[in-house]
């Protein structure tokens, strides 16, 4: 292909031709010295100077790349043979062991290695390693040192950070995920990541797995008898069913019209004969219970609405902030509120009343955590405001211990799995507090300062010794606590039971005295409103009376006037 061009232009069309020639310099001004100006200078006596008599130093900071790391498996089934041999062959293994056994050095080979293997056999035939020599021994009281420290430190990928809003554990207690969503309003911008992810506990380099959805993950949950598979709550209300085995993509999710209103912030598995089944609810006033075989529609919900004798009604329901449940009990859940209520469930209820069959006040505003105590199911701790709480099923009036009130906001916290008396807390300040109400009620028995930035989510692993905390920079912090703060003691259950009937009867005490003063005080103002009606004088009575004529004389004389405007009629001209 020619890629030349040629065209002819005229000469008059590149305009008047230029002529150049030499020419002098030019003065253009000229200013002459004066000399008066000289006799007003003024010589500065004495001059200052500074000077620097100490060495120059300069502070630098350097820090090396950041080297990152990848685990890469390999499946190893048949090992040993060449290359050239085919392991799925039958023949062609038999031909190579028929060949080996023919070597010269096969036999002395053989009789070498069959030694020490038949003193192995000959040995473990002979010592039971499953034999307990010691039968109902305790073990001894541990003198550890209460301790933790920080044993990894996962931070968010993504290039804006993101606050963390939940965190989960996996069954295989190796493996945890955080959901990363900015949960303020219209703060959420069109270029942040909607990427939510799987950490394994031994590699902060990069992420394990990685979840994503059309709009951010708020609330991820691992399925207790299923650790590839989780459920999600969505920020615009939909539910979704997560694999790990088949990407990043949700398996299933919810359509919109079936979906909450708003965020899902809580989701968890409900104990089932499939297992896939889970509920979930929003601040829309709603819970809804799922089945990740089919997702289209809920297979149950509730409006929490507590007007009693009218019919549930979206406007009057409360907006709720979390979920409880307890396998154990598998028909009851508790639902915390944006307003600070408790709300008790039962799905066996025939109606509106019996399936929300109480409700109390626990927080000045919204409930960030609800946990049953493991060991005594009966005790729930609630994080809500600047308090914790710890509330019993059969004293609903008022909590029978909590904590004093701290200078900042308590953002989560959660019973330990494996010592009924400790529980944890975060903090708005970044400190991560342990409580053992058996050692200590005013304070925390052991605090740690994890960041500068506020906690937003916490939850302990099932063994009792890790703890997963997040702040809101998107930073998981993973704390490692030591076993004497996981392991349980001889008596230690049979003291907490003790302290849990004993503050339950005192405020069952107090309770009944403040309704028997309540009801002192209403018959003491009904019998003072009862004298005040009959202690009238006479003038009271006589002024009664009179304003009682001014008012028949007034309207008498409306009617009369009413009548005699209706009797003349319209004029007539």
């Amino acid at each position: 292909m020619d890629i030349d061009y040629v065209y002819t232009k005229l000469r008059r069309n590149f305009g008047r031709q230029c002529f150049h020639c030499d020419d002098g310099p030019k003065l253009i001004d000229d200013i002459k010295s004066d000399k008066s100006f000289m006799e007003k200078y003024i010589y500065k006596n004495p001059v200052d100077k500074g000077t620097q008599f100490g060495n120059i130093m300069s502070e630098n900071q350097v820090n090396t790349y950041r080297v990152d790391f990848a685990d890469h498996g390999m499946n190893h089934l048949e090992g040993g043979w060449p290359k050239e041999v085919d392991t799925n062959d039958e023949e062609a293994i038999l031909r190579f062991r028929k060949k080996v056994e023919r070597l010269d050095n096969y036999v002395f080979t053989m009789k070498h290695l069959t030694g020490p293997m038949e003193h192995a056999i000959l040995q473990n035939n002979a010592v039971n390693i499953y034999e307990q020599y010691f039968v109902g021994t305790h073990s001894a009281v541990s003198m550890e040192r209460a301790t933790c420290r920080i044993q990894n430190l996962f931070r968010d990928p993504a290039e804006i950070k993101r606050p963390i809003t939940h965190c989960s554990w996996s069954s295989s207690t190796t493996e945890f995920a955080v959901t990363h969503c900015n949960m303020n309003f219209q703060r959420m911008g069109t270029d942040q990541s909607f990427e939510s992810y799987v950490w394994d506990v031994e590699n902060s380099n990069t992420p394990l797995l990685y979840f994503q959805g059309k709009v951010p993950i708020v609330a991820l949950e691992f399925n207790p008898r299923d650790p590839n598979c989780l459920a999600g709550g969505m920020y615009n209300g939909e539910v979704a069913h997560f694999d790990c085995r088949k990407g990043p993509d949700p398996v299933a999710h919810s359509i919109l019209e079936s979906s909450h209103r708003d965020p899902v912030h809580s989701v968890l598995w409900i104990s089932t004969k499939s297992g896939m089944e889970f509920f979930s609810t929003s601040s829309d006033g709603t819970v809804k219970w799922w089945d990740c075989r089919k997702l289209d529609h809920p297979t149950d919900y509730i409006i929490l609405d507590l007007a009693k004798g009218e019919k549930p009604n979206m406007a009057r329901a409360m907006s709720a902030s979390c979920l409880e449940y307890e396998s154990s009990i598998p028909v009851k859940y508790m639902v915390g509120t944006e307003n600070g209520y408790i709300i008790s469930g039962n799905r066996k209820g025939n109606n509106q009343q019996e399936k929300l069959p109480w409700a109390l006040k626990a927080h000045l505003g919204p409930i960030y955590t609800i946990h049953r105590n493991q060991a005594f199911s009966k005790n729930i701790l609630t994080v809500g405001d600047w308090t914790a709480r710890i509330f019993s099923e059969d004293c609903k009036e008022s909590p029978i211990i909590w904590t004093n009130y701290h200078k900042v906001r308590l953002t989560g916290g959660e019973w330990s799995p494996t010592r009924a008396s400790v529980f944890f807390l975060t903090r708005e300040d970044g400190i991560l507090d342990l409580w053992d109400i058996l050692q200590e009620q005013k304070q925390a028995f052991l605090s740690f300062k994890l960041s500068d930035q506020p906690l937003t989510c916490m939850r302990v692993r099932d063994d009792g010794e890790l703890v997963v905390a997040a702040n809101s920079v998107g930073t998981a912090f993973v704390v490692r606590y030591s076993s004497n703060l996981a392991e349980t003691s001889k008596n230690d259950k049979v003291f907490l039971s003790a302290m849990f009937d004993r503050e339950s009867h005192r405020e069952k005490l107090l309770e009944a005295r403040n309704k028997e003063m309540r009801f002192k005080l209403r018959e003491i103002t009904k019998e003072v409103k009862d004298e005040d009606l009959m202690e009238k004088t006479d003038f009271e009575i006589a002024v009664d009376n009179f304003k009682a004529t001014l008012e028949a004389e007034y309207f008498a004389a409306i009617e009369e006037d009413s009548k005699k405007q209706a009797g003349k009629g319209p004029d007539k001209k």
